[in-house]
């Protein structure tokens, strides 16, 4: 019955040190705007500048920006659009990150 009591005495805390961690964690509150924002500047800032400035036609049609994030695209004069499909971006991903460079023309 001791024993028990010991590892109840342990085990509770333990919990409940598990489920603060949980809920503190840097992920946990994270939004996909977050995440959003961590690819562009991971994987498109170096070609497209902090504010979606250059290489980036804003005018064109959303499905055909998707497109060209994750099938690539030559381009008049080097560097080249990447195909994103390729290394793992999703349409829902491409379709965050156009949206989310829309937003930082504005």
């Amino acid at each position: 019955m001791i024993n028990k009591m010991q590892n109840l005495i342990v085990l509770i805390p333990a919990v409940i040190l598990v489920a603060v961690l949980f809920v503190f964690s840097p992920g946990a509150g994270a939004s996909a705007q977050d995440d959003t924002a961590g690819l562009y500047k991971s994987k498109c800032t170096a070609c497209h500048g902090a504010s979606a400035e250059k290489k980036f036609d804003a005018n064109k049609s959303e499905d055909e920006l998707i497109q060209v994030t994750l099938k690539g695209k030559k381009a008049e004069k080097p560097p080249n659009m990447p195909a994103f499909e390729e290394k793992g971006i999703s349409a829902d991903q491409a379709k965050a990150l156009v949206e989310f460079m829309k937003s930082l023309k504005k």
